[in-house]
This record gives structure tokens, C-alpha cells and sequence, in this order.
């Protein structure tokens, strides 16, 4: 579905990332795990085009990627779920849901935003609520919500569990899972590398803008550099 080849992104003179490669399968979960500035955000920036590559291919269900502006991108059905959430707090969760799918049929929308709704009840619930009124957990559920509304087949996400209680964690984590249950492919980037190796089926790991390694997550929970950097070695 997603295959990057030899991705290099650089902050004026500072690589970033240095011959990124990896790919994710159809229904898959994937997730990027990593010390804080290893690139992790950066990758996904890429692939959303908030950032330019320098080199490198990207291709999405066959498609040149790197070619596309960022909004055809989403229309191509890649949304990303930004760190930080990123909802519009002057909007009502029914607002910032619509404005995601803003050239949709009406007709589309209302069966999606019932499905969203479906997803996540307590939006429903705060569906005319501002959205800097809610919680940090409702927030992100808003945020993947949104993404959902775009009728996306591969979600980006970054730190979903950042900011959470465990309660929230777990309860985003159980939606992740049937989201991906239910056809949605998910490249993940999260802080929990135990939550991550959990969840997802495959994982590669950076440092310093390079992959250093990769494989299936039953195998990497054992790797030793893993559980030593990552695990805290237990």
C-alpha cells in the first residue's frame, strides 16, 4: 500500500532523515518507534507533504506521492492525525467533523458522522460543544474522529497517548484496534514503544534519521537493544 524508498529530508543544511525506507502492507498496523528527535514526526510530515523531501520515492497504492500537494493527498485517502491533536478549539465537534469532509455528498456525510458517533459516543455527546472546551481524550478521539471523516484508508498517527490517563490510552488503543479490524491500515508513531510493539504487527526503529531495525513486534519485544532502549529492559 505505502512504500518508501531511500527518503531523505533536511532542515536547511541538517538531515532529518537520511535514506528512510520501509513499507506497509494492506491492514496492517506499522509503528515508527524512537528516542525524541530521532524523525519520527518528520516522516509523517513528509508523507502528509507539510514537508518537502529532498530525495527519495514515495508510493501510495501505486501512486508517486511526493508529486501530490498536500490536499490531494487526503483526497487520495491518507489522513495524517497530527501530534498535538490540532482540532479547531473555535469550532463545535460537529463543525470541525464536517469541515474534514467538506467535499463530500450531504448525503455521505450524515451516514459517516453517524458512523464516527458510532465510534466515539461522547462526541456525540459534545457534538455542539466548542472544541478547546474539551477534554485532552476527547480531544484526540475528535482528532481521529476528523481523520475518519475523510474516509481515509490509511491513518497517520502521531502520539495518539500523549497527555492521557492510562484509562484514555487504553480506551483510544481499543478503537485503533477495531478501526484496523475493520480495514483501516495505521502507521503509528507513539512514545508508549510497549503500547506500540502491542498493538501493531510490525515496527522499525530510528535513530538519527536511519533505520536501525525492523521486523515483526513479537520478535522486536525481545530484541535486546529494544528492550534496553525502549522497554526498560524488562
Amino acid at each position: 500500500m505505502l512504500e518508501v524508498d531511500n527518503l531523505w529530508i533536511s532542515y536547511d543544511r541538517i538531515a532529518a532523515l537520511r535514506g528512510v525506507s520501509f513499507t506497509v502492507q494492506k491492514g496492517e498496523i506499522v509503528t515508527l518507534i524512537g528516542a525524541n528527535g530521532a524523525g519520527k514526526t518528520t516522516i509523517l510530515r513528509a508523507l502528509s507533504g507539510l514537508v518537502p523531501a529532498a530525495r527519495g520515492r514515495v508510493t501510495f497504492e501505486g501512486e508517486d506521492l511526493l508529486s501530490l500537494p498536500a490536499h490531494v493527498r487526503v483526497r487520495r485517502g491518507m489522513a495524517l492525525v497530527p501530534e498535538g491533536r490540532g482540532i479547531f478549539g473555535n469550532l463545535t465537534v460537529l463543525e470541525n467533523l464536517r469541515l474534514a469532509a467538506y467535499t463530500r455528498r450531504r448525503q455521505d456525510l450524515e451516514r459517516d458522522l453517524a458512523a464516527v458517533f458510532g465510534i466515539f459516543p461522547r462526541l456525540e455527546e459534545r457534538r455542539h460543544q466548542w472544541g478547546n472546551t474539551l477534554s485532552g481524550g476527547e480531544q484526540q478521539m475528535l482528532a481521529v474522529g476528523r481523520a475518519l471523516m475523510t474516509k481515509a484508508r490509511l491513518l497517520l498517527l502521531d502520539e495518539p497517548s500523549m497527555g492521557l490517563a492510562p484509562v484514555l490510552v487504553q480506551e483510544i488503543f481499543r478503537v485503533l484496534r477495531r478501526l484496523n479490524e475493520a480495514g483501516t491500515t495505521i502507521l503509528l508513531v507513539e512514545q508508549n514503544a510497549r503500547l506500540a510493539l502491542e498493538v501493531a504487527h510490525r515496527a522499525y526503529v530510528l535513530e538519527t534519521g536511519q533505520i536501525t531495525l525492523s521486523g515483526p513486534c513479537d520478535e522486536l519485544r525481545h530484541h535486546p537493544k529494544v528492550r534496553e532502549a525502549y522497554l526498560g529492559g524488562a
